[in-house]
């Protein structure tokens, strides 16, 4: 055999090692269906604890798709590399998770491999659920499993090559996936710790809150919780580096979490009012806790501001010629709810557009998704709702408002706005019908 016939046979000897190598590195066994659910062996506290912690963790949120039973799947959750479907996590014995013991729940929850053995795609947040304590698991376990079981198949997830090959996300976890339950700072006080362990755990803020990677791994360090992104909306900085114009304050948060508002700041809007309806259904000590946690990462020393004057200021004098097209779209579809005094109005919050993070990013895209999407499902009911724009202002019209509004309240124009108005038209469109 001459050298070159050499070197194939053993490139394609090595190739053959290393493929068998990696399938029995990767191979992930089936754990064997559970017949019945162990419902006597879940106390009514343990379920109750659940509800809650499936609350913090917004179970809900990403496993019901809009119109669907809750939890039953089948919501869209488009990533960089395709369509991504959640899936049933009632417990349907056929279609959802019945017949998965705690060992595979476990399992899947902290290392991302569903009951037979298949990698989970990490739009499921397992990096943050692995954080998770045993006794807190095992009440979402038996919360779960005492709901009503809903028989659906969601759509299959079918990504295009290399992305369906599950086996290589053996690989990403390598990299990124770091077990083990959140660990209490000695140097910190309880209240903080608590807050670290909900926030960084079940809560998972940083899986929207943090930028990721070209790899879609969250970006460590100074990165941390300094903003991201969710279903097309931005989810902004929980640091100091957050555009909001006035300096959260920690009892901006608590409003925030508690009520889906803060009148120093907004309305939680897009998928950040499911999440805050979930927010407000944990106890005080715990929303404290967050707070204080999320607190540290921005400056102590900060001023909290005066938001009356900043609203005078930004709100008492025209900045442009009084027929400006886009005051009379403000006119039309913005004063009757948003009015210069938010105490004038008499349904909802309806927030100071002059305080608004949205209006003061970087970034149009809440500023636009609010437009077209408005608030159908808000936080609480008795915050009001928010009309959709969608179909009654065309691109222009939209990005003049919302530039009228950055030129009223002192900002700068988004560059090339008509086009990224038409852009999350056409990427959200599916969603408002």
């Amino acid at each position: 055999m001459n050298t070159f016939k050499k070197i194939v046979v053993g490139g394609a000897a090595l190739v053959v090692v290393l493929a068998a190598a990696g399938l029995a590195l990767t191979h992930q066994g089936e754990i064997a269906a559970q017949t019945s659910i162990p419902t006597a062996e879940f106390s009514p506290q343990q379920i109750a604890k659940g509800k809650l912690l499936a609350a913090m963790g917004d179970c809900a949120v990403c496993h019901t798709a809009p119109n669907g039973k809750t939890n039953a799947g089948g919501l869209a959750m488009p990533s960089p590399f395709g369509t991504i479907y959640t899936s049933n996590i009632t417990p349907d014995a056929q279609t959802g998770i019945g017949g998965w013991s705690y060992e595979a729940f476990e399992r899947a929850m902290r290392h991302g491999v569903d009951r037979e053995g298949n990698y989970l795609y990490p739009a499921f947040p397992y990096t943050a659920f692995s954080r998770v304590t045993d006794e807190d698991m095992q009440s979402l376990y038996a919360y779960l499993m005492s709901e009503p079981a809903v028989e659906y198949a969601p759509p299959k997830t079918a990504l295009n090559f290399p992305y369906n090959v599950r086996r290589g996300i053996a690989a990403w976890n390598w990299l990124y996936l770091k077990p083990g339950v959140v660990k209490d700072d000695e140097k910190q006080p309880p209240e903080w710790n608590r807050g670290a362990y909900l926030v960084e755990g079940l809560g998972h803020c940083s899986a929207c809150h943090t930028p990721r990677n070209g790899l879609a791994a969250e970006k460590t360090g100074e990165f941390h919780l300094t903003g991201g992104s969710a279903e097309g909306w931005d989810a902004p900085a929980l640091t100091s580096q957050s555009p909001s114009p006035l300096p959260w304050t920690k009892a901006d948060l608590l409003s925030y979490m508690k009520t889906g508002f803060s009148e120093r700041h907004g309305v939680a809007a897009g998928p950040m009012a499911p999440v805050a309806h979930g927010l407000s259904q944990q106890s005080d000590a715990d929303l404290d806790a967050i707070a204080t946690y999320l607190m540290s990462y921005r400056d102590a020393d900060a001023a909290p501001g005066d938001a009356q004057a900043m609203i005078k200021e930004k709100t008492a004098t025209p900045k442009l010629a009084l027929d400006a097209e886009g005051y009379r779209l403000y006119q039309g579809a913005c004063m009757a709810c948003h009015r210069a005094d938010p105490s004038a109005s008499t349904f909802g919050v309806r927030p100071q557009l002059a305080l608004s993070t949205s209006l003061h990013a970087a970034s149009p895209d809440n500023a636009i998704m609010a437009v077209l999407e408005g608030v159908q499902q808000p936080a609480h009911a008795d915050l009001g709702t928010m009309p959709a724009f969608r179909h009654a202002l065309s691109d222009a019209q939209i990005a003049t408002l919302l530039n009228t509004m950055r030129a009223q309240y002192g900002m700068g124009e988004w560059s090339d706005l008509p086009n990224q108005v038409g852009k999350l038209r056409k990427q959200t469109a599916a969603q408002s019908h």
